[in-house]
């Protein structure tokens, strides 16, 4: 029983930097994504998180309440690879500017170049000022958390091996 530590004195390891854009990565998809789930839900948008479903042919659930949060899901899951990219490339850029610029080019990929994928969404110049300004809104404010989460991290990372 001497060798064995208690667990309250046990010294917790801390995550890695992979680890911790992962995890920013899926919160961040989730969260907004439930934001957009309740813009669409108030009429804000026309498209709500099971857009990122409509490609694959899964039946009429994917329209309604399941397939929504099923898109809140599976958004998460994406969202993991769009904080590595973000990582990959502008993780130096600790200012808000990088993480609106990443937003509104996430926005132009889904709703301008990645249009004909989904077929739920109407062409850009069909799309009702509502859908296109909440969208650019929510693009923009989830491009922020992931791109300013992830900058900080990495000066926090940067800060803590200059000190040791």
């Amino acid at each position: 029983m001497a060798n064995r530590q208690l667990e309250q004195n046990r010294r917790e390891e801390p995550m890695t930097f992979n680890a911790k854009v992962a995890t920013i990565g899926f919160c961040g998809g989730i969260f907004w994504s439930l934001i957009g789930y309740l813009a669409f839900f108030f009429n804000f948008m026309r498209v709500g998180p099971a857009l990122v479903l409509m490609p694959w042919a899964l039946g009429d659930w994917k329209n309604g309440y399941i397939g929504q949060i099923v898109g809140i899901f599976v958004i998460g899951l994406l969202s993991i690879l769009v904080a590595f990219i973000y990582m990959v490339l502008l993780k130096k850029f600790n200012n808000i500017w990088a993480g609106l610029a990443y937003g509104l080019v996430l926005w132009g990929l889904v709703f301008y170049l990645l249009n004909p994928v989904f077929h739920g969404l109407k062409p850009l110049n069909q799309l009702d000022i509502n859908t296109i300004i909440t969208s650019i809104c929510l693009y923009i404010l989830y491009g922020v958390f992931i791109g300013y989460s992830i900058s900080y991290e990495y000066e926090e990372l940067n800060q803590a091996q200059h000190r040791t």
